[in-house]
């Protein structure tokens, strides 16, 4: 089973910037495509940013020139560096391994907490 914990969100003003983390607890993290996920209030989960056991990267078109995803293989932890922040990035981000948000995208038990990032004057 996995365990992910996620950490880093926060209260930020437009243009500013953040840093995720994710830390993946028990799993095969080394060889696993990962990926960050926001979900908004009123709104389905999404994907925001994947990254490849090998570092090749995929971004949402919203956020593509704005967000970098990245992974310590070593600490089994993937990270979100968050610059130029908008007010529509308000939402709670998750990580997870990509074949598990894709066959549970809906199922909480699958999940961690996330981290609640607001960005709002």
């Amino acid at each position: 089973q996995v365990q992910l914990v996620e950490s880093g969100g926060g209260l930020v003003q437009p243009g500013g910037s953040l840093r995720l983390s994710c830390e993946v607890i028990g799993n095969i993290f080394s060889i696993a495509a990962m990926g960050w996920y926001r979900q908004a209030p009123g709104k389905q989960r999404e994907l925001v940013a994947q990254i490849t056991p090998r570092g090749r990267t995929n971004y949402a078109d919203s956020v593509k020139g704005r967000f970098t995803i990245s992974r310590d293989n070593a600490k089994n932890t993937v990270y979100l560096q968050m610059n130029s922040l908008k007010p529509e990035d308000t939402a709670v981000y998750y990580c997870n391994r990509d074949d598990i948000a894709t066959q549970h995208p809906d199922n909480d038990d699958y999940w961690g907490q996330g981290t609640q990032v607001t960005v709002s004057t």
